[in-house]
C-alpha cells in the first residue's frame, strides 16, 4: 500500500563537531526515502569533498548573483563563508514525496522556517560534553589550531539556538542518534497533514466518491 504524501525537509543543526554530518550520511545510507541538499559554497574544498556531492563550490561573485536573482532557499555566512540552498530541487523533491535532508545552520533553519513552517522538522544536535566536541574536532585531522578554538568559542552561542528546534538530540553515540532521528522520521512520515492521499484512500475504504 502505498498511500501518496508531501515530502518534508529535515534539518539538522549542531556546532561544529557535534557528529550532524555523520548522522546525515548514515541516513541517506539507509533510507531511500531522503535525500541530501546539496548545498551552493564559497568555502575551498577540504581534502576528500567532491563537487556536486558534498557542496557545489562557487566563486563569490556566482554566490552574490544567486542571492540577488532568489535562486537560493536559504543563504548564510558561516566562518566568512557562503553557504546556501538551491530552491527548485528542494520543492521539486517534496513534491514527489521525498524527505529533503539539510545539513545546515540555526541561521538557515531560521530562514527555512520563514519560507515554509509546515515543511520542516527541525533536530538540533548536542555533544554529551565540551570537552567531547573539542575531541572530535581534533580527530576529523581538517582544521587548524587557530580553526579549532574558534570555532570552540563559536560552539556556545550556537548552542543557545537549541530551544528553537523540533526536537534535539544529545549525540553520545551515532547508533543511538541515528535511531532516534529514524524515530522522528518514521513520526513526521505519518503525519495526516502529510499523507496527502488519505482522503481518496478513506472515501474508498467508505465507498464514497
Amino acid at each position: 500500500m502505498n498511500i501518496p504524501r508531501r515530502g518534508f525537509m529535515l534539518c539538522l543543526s549542531s556546532p561544529s563537531g557535534a557528529g550532524k554530518t555523520s548522522i546525515c550520511s548514515r541516513l541517506l545510507e539507509i533510507d531511500s526515502q531522503t535525500t541530501l541538499s546539496v548545498s551552493v559554497t564559497t568555502r575551498p574544498k577540504r581534502p576528500g569533498e567532491i563537487d556536486g556531492e558534498d557542496y557545489f563550490f562557487i566563486a563569490q561573485d556566482s554566490y552574490k548573483k544567486m542571492v540577488e536573482e532568489a535562486e537560493l532557499l536559504e543563504h548564510a555566512t558561516v566562518f566568512g563563508h557562503g553557504y546556501g540552498t538551491p530552491r527548485e530541487f528542494v520543492f521539486n523533491s517534496l513534491a514527489d514525496g521525498k524527505d529533503v535532508l539539510f545539513d545546515i545552520d540555526w541561521q538557515g533553519t531560521q530562514q527555512l522556517a520563514q519560507i515554509a513552517r509546515t515543511d520542516l522538522v527541525s533536530i538540533f544536535i548536542l555533544p554529551p560534553t565540551t570537552q567531547a566536541l573539542e575531541d572530535r574536532l581534533r580527530i576529523r585531522s581538517q582544521d587548524s589550531e587557530d580553526v579549532i578554538h574558534h570555532r570552540m568559542s563559536e560552539a556556545s552561542q550556537e548552542m543557545s539556538h537549541w530551544a528553537e528546534y523540533d526536537y534535539v538530540i544529545v549525540n553520545e553515540t551515532l547508533d543511538k542518534s541515528v535511531q532516534q532521528v529514524q524515530s522522528i522520521i518514521t513520526a513526521e512520515r505519518l503525519r495526516r497533514t502529510r499523507q496527502i492521499g488519505l482522503t481518496h484512500f478513506v472515501n474508498g475504504l467508505r465507498g464514497v466518491d
